[in-house]
């Protein structure tokens, strides 16, 4: 044996710590299905008041098959997403559970996430080809768990911050927004966001643009329902050709790093803003260097990234792929490329950071 191969002989209590750590990672991964299920099918909103139910119980009230509810219990009491009480062979919810899996206008939209997830993997062997062939895989070429796992896993997190504090934090806007602008949201997906600043401000005008048609017309029914359609205008278009100008006020959530062009987005932002406009840029959390993003939601992120963001940007002209842990240095220098003088971290979150831009 060479000096070489007795030197990468592995360190036993090394190896023990990331057999567990792989443990833990295997039970998530195989769990993640059954979050999928338990939501689709009402599962842990049913358990969500707390009251103790058997599994026949569960499977009476959900219109669902006893024998599978039984093990699906039994998994996530395991993985401690409910409670087991021996005595009494019944399950339940604490309060903390059942705001995480059950409430999706609370803090975290939990199961909302495990759709994304969900999506990428039935989209796996597409993502394997384009790792051998450089292609990017559009937003749009993804299984349509991905929209709907991406708006609920955002929406309470703009629920929580957007008009309570990150719009507060740029300078002027909420007056500029409370006695009545013009508004952009661009890359608004559903449109979550546009329709949470419209019911903040009712007497501003929004309009919605993103490239993805079936985003759009699901964006144009929620607002619809909202009764809101008046005054919330949703259109498919590039973020480097939006119609309009003479905006107040611009927004991107957690969409510039997707983008192909982002420069070139950015200054058709700069073009489409009013001289004393704001454009203000919801990024993902991450540090400017790869060291300082080796941690919990740097793992979720670089993940998320690798099989959605990036292959988004490189399936678009120019394909600059930032990733979603461009880091606010990158950020910074694709605004300022784009014509803006101002650039400032106005609000973070332990996922976002918030940027404002003026010219």
């Amino acid at each position: 044996m060479s000096t070489q191969a007795v030197s990468r002989q592995p360190d036993a209590e090394k190896m023990q710590a990331l057999l567990h750590q792989a443990v833990c990672d295997l039970g998530a991964a195989m769990h993640s299905v059954l979050l999928v299920i338990g939501d689709r099918l009402g599962l842990y909103q049913a358990l969500a008041s707390g009251d103790r139910m058997t599994s026949a119980q569960l499977a009476q009230r959900t219109g669902t098959f006893e024998r599978y509810v039984r093990e699906w219990l039994n998994a996530n009491a395991a993985a401690k997403y409910l409670e087991y009480d021996a005595a009494t062979q019944t399950y339940f919810m604490t309060p903390e559970q059942a705001q995480l899996l059950s409430r999706g206008d609370m803090a975290m939209d939990l199961p909302g996430f495990y759709h994304f997830i969900a999506s990428c993997m039935k989209d796996e062997e597409k993502l394997t080809e384009v790792f051998r062939t450089g292609k990017g895989f559009g937003w749009h070429e993804h299984e349509k768990g991905l929209f709907e796992g991406t708006e609920r896993f955002f929406r309470p997190n703009y629920l929580a911050n957007l008009t309570t504090s990150w719009i507060p934090s740029l300078h002027g806007v909420e007056a500029k927004l409370r006695s009545g602008a013009r508004v952009a949201d661009i890359g608004c997906g559903h449109g979550a966001s546009t329709i949470l600043m419209a019911q903040a401000y009712p007497k501003s005008e929004f309009f919605g643009f993103d490239y993805h048609d079936a985003s759009i017309e699901q964006a144009r029914r929620t607002a619809s329902q909202a009764g809101l359609s008046d005054r919330v205008h949703f259109e498919v278009a590039p973020a480097q050709a939006y119609p309009g100008s003479g905006y107040d006020f611009a927004a991107c959530f957690d969409c510039l790093h997707d983008m192909g062009d982002p420069v070139g987005a950015a200054k058709h932002v700069f073009r489409s803003l009013k001289k004393d406009g704001t454009w203000m840029i919801v990024e993902p959390q991450a540090a400017d260097s790869v060291e300082a993003n080796l941690n919990p939601v740097g793992k979720i992120f670089y993940s998320a990234s690798t099989v959605c963001c990036v292959p988004a940007s490189l399936a678009q002209e120019v394909g600059a792929g930032l990733g979603a842990q461009a880091g606010e240095k990158k950020v910074r220098e694709v605004v300022l490329k784009g014509g803006f003088t101002h650039f400032r971290r106005a609000a973070e979150t332990p996922f976002n950071m918030v940027f404002e831009a003026r010219c």
